[in-house]
């Protein structure tokens, strides 16, 4: 059986054609003015996977690093509050080996020398209740507003301040007052009132510089030990930074589009369609026929 190939078939088949022509180079120019290869889930649906897949990772990678920085900003102002507090009580010490010695000191001398260790007790206190973002960072989570009252308790919680810091690591940020400074008639409050009592009432306080170093040196601990979580965060953000590059890079492998290919593909479906169009007008002549009718 032969088929009759009228003219309207012709023109019908070549319209179909054309328009899918002119389809794919809308879609090309699309491409090339977005850079985006992924238009629509349907594009590439194996695509469009990979990449929820890749941008839910960036997004947990970012939380880390704003955690990471968070918890690095706490660190940083824990470990000037002990840097601090360590110049205090060397200053203490000092002051007490000063007044330590009777023979040389008239009461006069031993008053000053109190008065000075008086101011710097208040400092201690300043410091000990030093906070970040409005949170005191040597008392948990606690909301008190301050890690020690006035009369030497410590509102302090056993819930320490933590930051995730990957998917499978948190990590301090804060440190414990009640460790670092004692808590009442045991807190390097009371020892500091302690010595100036003494030096009031005539008592030796060279039998306090024991005291003394055993408060400086678990100080210089507690500032060890929020040294080395620092130092692991910063491992850490160097660890999330080479991450978040590499995940940017599947991401755009996976989205983009190379713009010098994008543009040699648009140009060539561009000359391709002319080509088409120049084509299909020689094809589709009108004839006689088309004129009668």
């Amino acid at each position: 059986m032969i088929n009759r190939v009228t003219n309207q078939g012709l023109a019908v088949a070549a319209q179909r054609n054309l328009q899918l022509s002119l389809g794919t180079l809308g879609k090309l120019q699309e491409s090339a003015s977005s850079l985006k290869r992924i238009g629509v889930p349907s594009d590439d649906p194996a695509g469009t996977a990979d990449s929820i897949r890749v941008r839910s990772a960036q997004n947990a990678v970012a939380q880390f690093s704003r955690n990471i920085s968070d918890g690095n900003s706490w660190m940083s102002v824990v470990d000037t509050a002990l840097g601090q507090t360590g110049d205090i009580m060397k200053r203490v010490r000092d002051l007490t080996v000063q007044g330590a010695n009777d023979g040389a000191l008239s009461a006069t001398q031993k008053e000053a020398i109190a008065v000075e260790l008086e101011s710097l007790r208040a400092e201690l206190m300043t410091t000990a209740n030093t906070k970040y973002l409005g949170r005191t960072v040597f008392a948990g989570n606690s909301d008190a507003g301050v890690a020690f009252n006035a009369d030497l308790t410590f509102t302090g919680t056993g819930s320490p301040v933590e930051r995730r810091i990957s998917e499978t690591t948190s990590i301090r940020v804060d440190a414990n007052g009640a460790d670092t400074f004692g808590v009442g008639d045991d807190s390097v409050f009371a020892l500091v009132d302690n010595i100036v009592a003494d030096l009031r009432s005539g008592v030796n306080v060279g039998t306090r510089i024991t005291e003394i170093d055993a408060r400086v040196s678990t100080i210089s601990g507690q500032r060890g030990t929020v040294g080395a979580r620092q130092a692991q965060v910063l491992k850490a953000q160097g660890a999330n930074m080479s991450e978040s590059v590499s995940l940017e890079a599947q991401r755009a492998e996976i989205e983009d589009v190379d713009l010098g290919k994008a543009i040699l593909d648009l140009k060539a479906q561009e000359v391709s369609y002319q080509a088409a169009l120049a084509v299909t007008a020689r094809a589709l002549q009108p004839s006689l026929m088309d004129f009668l009718s």
